[in-house]
């Protein structure tokens, strides 16, 4: 694991997967509980309680989104290592004061305030592993640490089994894992160091920041590639074991699992793979990452075709099966996307830069929740639904075949 990076940089990673597990494991619980949580908060009464459940989950995105750009711009110009451990001490009491709520308001504050929170983790993570990583190791880094978040998402899709043994419930569940998290805050913060002097930290004015970025046309085609797809990840993540739950008529548990597992499971053995194979076509081609990149996005366009059409048909094996390709195709994705922001954009933009991509991207997966349910309250087929998801893709693996990567004397 040392090829070409120092011991510290890999144990920066180390130290950050558990992180990136509980950031995931504590969102993905609302999913795969959604029953229980339904029948335990006052409020999801009426005709329209699949569109409320939607605009709970969108809260979450909104503020998350919103905080964002404050978020990368104040990691690139403070300590990336003191964001992250204050990030993970504010989210997981959140996730603690989630399992005391008992009204739809509570929910939607407890879960705004989550967003809010969790914005200040990823820009500042990957800045940091990027900031440790040169770039014959950076893919390979990251990948590592998205590993962290598909486990968080894995163990999340237990859920349900939870939340239905009446030893445990879903109130209990959020509260061990919020005192979870805030015990481990206190080691992280002693243990992860920073990788620049603070000399290195960047020192333009905001709105300078901003203004660079946004003028970059390959940061700009980034920014799309980045949104696009996600809006059918956050549909995957946040509304699949209901649908599965719906269609298959399966248990909450059964769902949960199902919908998450196996995916996840294939994101995992992607981000790995993916990070190794973007880092070694690295050495041939300045396009490597982006080549690999858009080959993961080559992969999520027939899976979500085969995972509308037969939801449609009643095939839990099928949908699994396609729900596999997409995780596939997801890990190639989600391992390169700082690396190729790190390849157009200087150290000092990175975080910034991410936050930014993270605005608009969770802000449209906030519109993608709203939707989802608004079209399952008006049973729109999902063959119809998912083909969408299958065109935004298309255009997609074109936005980032279309990113030119400057020449520099040196990866940083």
């Amino acid at each position: 694991m040392n090829a070409g990076a120092p011991r510290t940089a890999w144990i920066a990673v180390a130290l950050l997967m558990p992180v990136a597990l509980l950031n995931y494991l504590d969102r993905q619980l609302i999913a795969t509980m959604q029953k229980s949580i339904m029948a335990g908060v006052s409020g999801f009464e009426g005709g329209d309680k699949m569109e409320k459940w939607g605009h709970m989950l969108a809260w979450f995105k909104w503020t998350y989104a919103l905080a964002s750009p404050l978020a990368g711009l104040v990691a690139d110009r403070l300590s990336r290592r003191w964001i992250i451990c204050a990030s993970l001490f504010i989210w997981s009491a959140d996730t603690w004061a989630t399992s005391l709520v008992s009204t739809y308001d509570q929910l939607v504050v407890t879960r705004a305030v989550m967003g809010l929170s969790e914005a200040f983790y990823i820009p500042a993570a990957l800045a940091l592993i990027a900031d440790h990583h040169a770039g014959a190791t950076r893919s390979r880094a990251v990948g590592l640490h998205q590993v962290g978040i598909y486990a968080g998402v894995m163990l999340g899709s237990l859920g349900g089994f939870a939340a239905d043994d009446p030893d445990i419930g879903w109130a209990a569940s959020f509260a061990f894992l919020g005192g979870l998290g805030v015990l481990y805050a206190a080691p992280l913060f002693l243990l992860l160091r920073e990788a620049r002097h603070e000399t290195e930290r960047e020192k333009a004015p905001p709105s300078r920041s901003v203004k660079e970025l946004l003028g970059d046309r390959n940061f700009l085609l980034l920014l799309a590639y980045f949104t696009l797809p996600a809006m059918a990840g956050w549909v995957v993540r946040d509304w699949m074991p209901s649908v599965l739950q719906k269609e298959l008529k399966l248990t909450q548990g059964l769902a949960g699992f199902s919908a998450v597992i196996w995916w996840q499971g294939a994101a995992v053995l992607s981000a790995v793979a993916g990070g190794w194979l973007a880092d070694r076509r690295m050495r041939s081609s300045e396009r490597g990452r982006v080549e690999v990149s858009a080959l993961g996005m080559a992969l999520i366009i027939p899976a979500m075709l085969g995972v509308g059409l037969v939801l449609d048909r009643g095939s839990l094996p099928l949908a699994i099966g396609f729900l596999m390709l997409f995780g596939l195709g997801w890990g190639l994705f989600d391992s390169n996307n700082m690396p190729i922001l790190a390849q157009i954009t200087r150290p000092g933009l990175r975080a910034t830069g991410y936050g930014l991509m993270n605005l608009v991207s969770i802000s449209c997966g906030g519109l993608a929740d709203v939707g989802f349910g608004w079209l399952r309250d008006r049973e729109v087929p999902l063959e119809l639904v998912f083909g969408g998801f299958a065109g935004i893709a298309c255009l997609s693996a074109w936005l980032v075949l279309s990113i030119r990567i400057p020449s520099r004397p040196a990866p940083r």
